[in-house]
């Protein structure tokens, strides 16, 4: 499966690179970097602020996804990782509509698509997730991703054959002169419930990110510069399974700045 996966991925990696060569397959992209300040984190030390990279494009045969996190511990060490700690995760999807170019519409699904994700991170994070991913027309919404993965996690913890649910959404809201976007996504491992330690347990993570377009506002250029807030809940963090005595339950908020160019 992880040899599969591998090729999948270095073929994807190869397509992808051929846009540089071949701008006519690039539809679109964008690029942005994030600011996030937050508190009562857990499992890592509770104060927290997150850098993040984010990269997203459509492309002939399909789109990708891209981000990496720095994050700083303020004042306290994380036991794993020292002070700050990298992660970063890869999402290429391929289209079947446009690789056969033929119109895979029906009900609300705009396109099938088979969706990877490569997870990465220090001290033996590793995870490979492979399924099949569809757009959604729902009304009122930019857009509306579900992805459906068979998640193998590596490392201490194994976590193979166990299945994720991931939606990804964005919605738009008019408000005065400018817009609030609220987009996010969540990730679901629905079928481990073993109470291990030693393996990745079933958890939730729920990640919606509401913000104001200040960029629109100052007559800066809409879609560039964001004010807001992150919310962050995630049961049983890192497939840990919460407990009296280690909560890994996580329910806190952070204030956000985002560039986009």
């Amino acid at each position: 499966m992880k040899r599969i996966f591998s090729n999948l991925m270095l073929a994807g990696s190869l397509l992808a690179a051929g846009q540089a060569m071949a701008g006519d397959w690039v539809q679109w992209q964008d690029n942005s970097l994030t600011y996030l300040y937050g508190k009562d984190y857990t499992v890592n030390p509770p104060n927290q602020q997150t850098f993040t990279f984010e990269h997203a494009d459509g492309w002939k045969y399909g789109d990708n996804f891209l981000f990496i996190d720095k994050t700083f511990y303020n004042g306290k060490d994380d036991s794993q990782n020292g002070s700050n700690s990298i992660y970063g995760e890869v999402s290429p999807r391929l289209s079947f509509g446009k690789i056969f170019d033929s119109k895979l519409e029906f009900g609300p699904i705009k396109d099938v698509l088979l969706a990877m994700t490569y997870e990465w991170g220090e001290n033996d994070v590793e995870s490979y997730l492979i399924g099949p991913g569809f757009d959604l027309a729902i009304p009122g919404f930019d857009y509306f991703q579900l992805n459906f993965y068979q998640r193998n996690t590596e490392g201490d913890r194994p976590g193979d054959d166990v299945w994720q649910i991931s939606p990804v959404w964005s919605y738009t809201i008019p408000v005065g002169s400018s817009d609030i976007k609220i987009d996010g996504f969540m990730d679901w491992v629905v079928d481990n419930d073993e109470n291990s330690r030693s393996t990745y347990h079933a958890n939730l993570h729920f990640v919606p990110q509401i913000k104001y377009d200040l960029g629109k506002a100052l007559h800066m250029g809409e879609k560039q510069l964001y004010v807001g807030i992150e919310y962050d809940y995630w049961s049983d963090k890192y497939g840990i399974v919460d407990t009296s005595s280690f909560d890994t339950n996580q329910n806190t908020a952070s204030v956000l700045v985002k560039v986009h160019f």
